[in-house]
């Protein structure tokens, strides 16, 4: 009893040893210039994007677009555009950033309220 014991306890300590946390330096990634790319109908397309601590400009497809910023906490803010053309861009977006590695973040989003999350990198490329 006292060997199944011990098995039990090593492997627990080594398997807490191998668990990793993310890194999550979200004060880093409050201000500067970003990237983003993702899939659109088949094809990569990027974004940049320029962000302060109260604003946010986007640029996609030679169009720029801004957009309010408000910080809940060092990693989570809400983002809502700030001359919306439709009904669907009126709403806010939840953002959150889970984890850092240098220059990239991984976010989650979601439109405040709803519980359908996307993922998503971004590159900072000047501060």
């Amino acid at each position: 009893m006292k060997r199944i014991f011990f098995y039990s306890v090593a492997a627990c300590f080594f398997f807490a040893l191998s668990c990793k946390s993310p890194e999550r330096d979200c004060a880093n990634f409050k201000t500067g210039t970003f990237t983003f790319e993702t899939l659109l109908d088949g094809e990569l397309v990027a974004t940049t994007f320029t962000r302060n601590d109260t604003l946010e400009v986007d640029f996609f497809n030679g169009k720029a677009d801004s957009s309010s910023v408000r910080w809940i906490n060092d990693c989570e803010y809400i983002v809502k555009k700030l001359n919306p053309k439709s009904m669907s861009e009126e709403k806010a977006l939840h953002m959150k950033i889970i984890a850092t590695d240098g220059d990239f973040y991984t976010f989650e989003y979601s439109l405040v309220g709803e519980t359908n999350k996307q993922r998503g990198t971004a590159k900072k490329t000047t501060n």
